[in-house]
């Protein structure tokens, strides 16, 4: 284990995974223990955070897991509340992973839809941060990392009118958050991924295609690259961004896409 983010609190809201396997969060929640971060494991899943806690502690690192539902804000103060509880006081890290796509445009999404993958996209957010913030404001330190998406500014070719707008307004909202607490001590950023191999496209994507071995050609070739990115490489960026070495980086919103945002 190194020491980047040695003894930090980091407070993850989406560390499980949707299915067996590694996805965005579950590295992340795994890269920060391996720099030294006591993670608390939040997910609405509880094996799945209970999962990557197992992994944590298999390394040597320090975690615990916590129920919750990031759209209800009772249970985002209870998961606050227990981070606080378990390490000390502190929450030196805040990173939003939750994520959720309904595919369809205006005329066939429901406004059920819209609201729920709104309320988990956008919403749920500003819940934590709404939660976090007056910890950090405390502390006079503190760094959130946001998981949007790089359809927040480019059309990607999924009929998904939801998932573009929530994630747009999510790179905006990190931006304010940036500049409004930035005498705070307080950095907010958010990572971009690309087109990624992770679980969460065999569930949510696969069924725009007409098989999964046509979707992984289909988005191996769409990447400028020739490969669909890993959930290490957004791993890599979450840990770059929550550390010391990032100290005068805010309000960015970075790319992580093999290039694929420089396509028009």
């Amino acid at each position: 284990m190194a020491d980047r983010l040695k003894q930090r609190v980091a407070l993850m809201f989406g560390a499980g995974c949707c299915a067996p396997g590694i996805g965005n969060g579950r590295a992340t929640a795994l890269a920060y223990a391996r720099e030294g971060a006591r993670v608390v494991a939040v997910d609405n899943n509880r094996d799945a955070a209970e999962e990557t806690v197992r992994m944590i502690h298999a390394e040597g690192g320090q975690a615990v897991a916590v129920l919750a539902d990031v759209t209800e804000a009772a249970q985002v103060n209870a998961a606050v509340a227990a981070a606080r509880a378990a390490f000390g006081g502190r929450i030196d890290i805040l990173h939003n992973n939750v994520g959720i796509t309904s595919m369809g445009g205006p005329l066939e999404e429901s406004i059920e839809s819209w609201e729920h993958v709104m309320r988990s996209n956008l919403t749920g957010a500003f819940l934590t941060c709404k939660a976090v913030l007056p910890v950090m404001v405390e502390q006079g330190k503190g760094a959130i990392v946001n998981i949007s998406s790089l359809a927040a500014i480019r059309y990607t070719g999924y009929p998904y009118s939801s998932y573009y707008a929530s994630k747009a307004g999510l790179n905006h909202f990190t931006i304010g958050l940036a500049l409004q607490y930035a005498r705070q001590g307080i950095r907010a950023n958010v990572i971009m991924p690309g087109l990624m191999n992770t679980p969460l496209i065999h569930q949510q994507i696969s069924g725009q295609y007409a098989s999964t071995e046509a979707m992984m050609q289909a988005r191996d070739e769409a990447c400028p690259m020739g490969k669909m990115g890993e959930p290490w490489d957004i791993a890599m960026a979450a840990v770059f961004l929550a550390s010391d070495e990032a100290k005068f980086i805010t309000g960015v919103c970075l790319p992580v896409d093999g290039g694929q945002h420089c396509r028009s």
